[in-house]
């Protein structure tokens, strides 16, 4: 575990402290603050060098702490052990598992500052006279770090450059947010360039945009309802919007990789739409292997054996068994890690605290877990990962998928399920319902950061499989304490 870091940072216009822990992510926030010029009015940024750093601070969203964190911890596939002394960090991964947060959770105000200072850094970007090409690069931007404040708070602060350092940023209702990020979007588009599928996706295109447009649409039910925790009506009209934006990320040459785990690799060939090109993907096997595996992890987090058994033996996406073949780390398997685990030159591993062999059990306890409880999860590999990635094609299969299914298609959507099902070598459905739906969308894409939101959107959230019962109010996180001493505008979540 690392050293706890406390920075201090501005986001619109107000000195909050950063709490960030456990990652060799950390980014000090220099650039939040509001320029201002001499004579008092907004100082232009520099476009070029502004959207480079846009880009880069990206970064923050392979952490595995803050928004990672937010969109998974909360979810019934992915469980935060306490083993021993290690990952008790004052109990911040035990309340997330548990759905007890509160507005003084260090990783809930981590995310907020970090999202809505990228934002506003892209509002900058767009008041700095840039040419279309740079402005529809940085109103992605902004609706791509709006669009998760949107999703985890509902409220959005929106602080405009005219205003000073003192004054108070106006906070808009989720309706207002997903009315703004839409129109980002929607002038964005054009403006956008081509790009097929690459490893080299950073920066925004047309197919990222259409992607945000989909997942919008798939969403609006939940983020336009009066109610947060629904239930959801899905209109139509939403749905097939949602299929159209897919099939122009289709038209662009996207499609499913054949090999499942080839998609975050450095060979990945047709899925890459968006991705982060600053850093490594580093923090998402560090996070859950052992310390006695090379490389030597942080002996974190697992899954849940309900969640695996969801998986047929067949199914490639269960994973790959390790390689063991003397190069540098071939003693590490792909998917699911169950079992004994080996070096790279095929020996059992032994566990330097208990002295027996490492094998990863299926029972898994949220407190007092021994060193070797809980199956272990890779899907970006040390030998030859990929960049993280924020947007990949078989998710826009997916969102059309359900479009498909609820727009009332239920065979079509069955086609569209058996097709990826066929591709990653599972048995064909005889019928699908949103039942057997949201089980396929756990099973593409577990662990990749968004799980929350699709059983938010299912209903499966708060009385899920797997899950305690469980507050409707958590739908939202609390607007942070610091927060709302900082902004008088802002309004705490029900609940809270």
């Amino acid at each position: 575990m690392k050293t706890n870091k406390v920075y201090k940072i501005v986001i619109a216009g107000v000195s909050i402290a950063l709490l960030s822990a456990c990652t060799d992510l950390v980014n000090e926030e220099k650039d939040s603050v509001v320029n201002k010029s001499t004579d008092g009015g907004f100082a232009p940024v520099n476009v070029s060098e502004a959207l480079a750093s846009a880009y880069k601070d990206l970064s923050t969203y392979s952490d595995q702490a803050g928004i990672y964190a937010l969109g998974e911890h909360v979810t019934a596939e992915m469980i935060p052990p306490t083993r021993g002394v290690d990952w008790g960090d004052n109990g911040v991964w035990r309340t997330l598992d548990q759905h007890t947060w509160d507005a003084s959770h260090s990783y809930i105000l981590s995310a907020w500052n970090a999202l809505n200072q990228r934002a506003y850094k892209a509002t900058e970007i767009i008041a700095s006279n840039p040419n279309a090409a740079q402005k529809a690069q940085a109103q992605f931007l902004r609706a791509y770090n709006m669009y998760w404040v949107m999703d985890y708070w509902g409220a959005v602060p929106f602080r405009e450059v005219t205003q000073g350092v003192n004054d108070l940023p106006k906070v808009l209702t989720r309706s207002e947010a997903f009315d703004l990020i839409l129109k980002d979007l929607e002038e964005a588009l054009p403006n956008l360039p081509k790009a097929g599928p690459s490893i080299s996706n950073g920066t925004a295109s047309k197919a990222a945009a259409n992607f945000l447009l989909a997942k919008m649409y798939l969403n609006k039910a939940v983020y336009k309802n009066a109610k947060p925790e629904g239930p959801y009506t899905f209109d139509k009209a939403d749905m097939d919007k949602v299929a159209t934006y897919v099939d122009a990320i289709t038209a662009d040459g996207y499609a499913l990789e054949i090999d499942y785990f080839n998609a975050f690799s450095s060979a990945a060939k047709s899925e890459v739409i968006f991705n982060v090109q600053e850093g490594t993907a580093q923090n998402r096997w560090f996070m859950t292997l052992h310390y006695g595996q090379n490389p030597s992890g942080w002996n974190g987090f697992a899954t849940l054996a309900d969640f695996y058994d969801t998986f047929e033996a067949k199914d490639s996406r269960i994973g790959k068994a390790a390689k063991k073949d003397g190069s540098q780390y071939s003693g590490i398997g792909l998917g699911f890690l169950i079992g004994q685990q080996y070096d790279d030159k095929g020996k059992e591993i032994i566990d330097s605290r208990t002295q027996k062999p490492l094998k990863f059990t299926r029972d898994v306890p949220l407190a007092g877990a021994a060193t070797d409880k809980g199956i272990r999860v890779i899907k970006y590999h040390p030998a030859n990962s990929g960049k993280y990635i924020l947007m990949r094609y078989a998710e826009a299969f997916l969102m059309k998928a359900e479009a498909t299914l609820r727009g009332g298609n239920a065979a079509g959507a069955l086609a569209q399920i058996n097709a990826l099902r066929a591709a990653r070598g599972a048995s064909a459905l005889g019928s699908l319902n949103e039942e057997s739906l949201f089980a396929e969308i756990g099973r593409e894409l577990y662990w990749e950061g968004f799980k929350r939101t699709t059983e938010i959107r299912f209903g499966k959230f708060t009385n899920g499989e797997g899950v305690s019962v469980k507050e409707a109010y958590t739908v939202l996180y609390p607007i942070p304490s610091a927060a709302l001493v900082s902004n008088s505008n802002l309004v705490q979540n029900p609940g809270y």
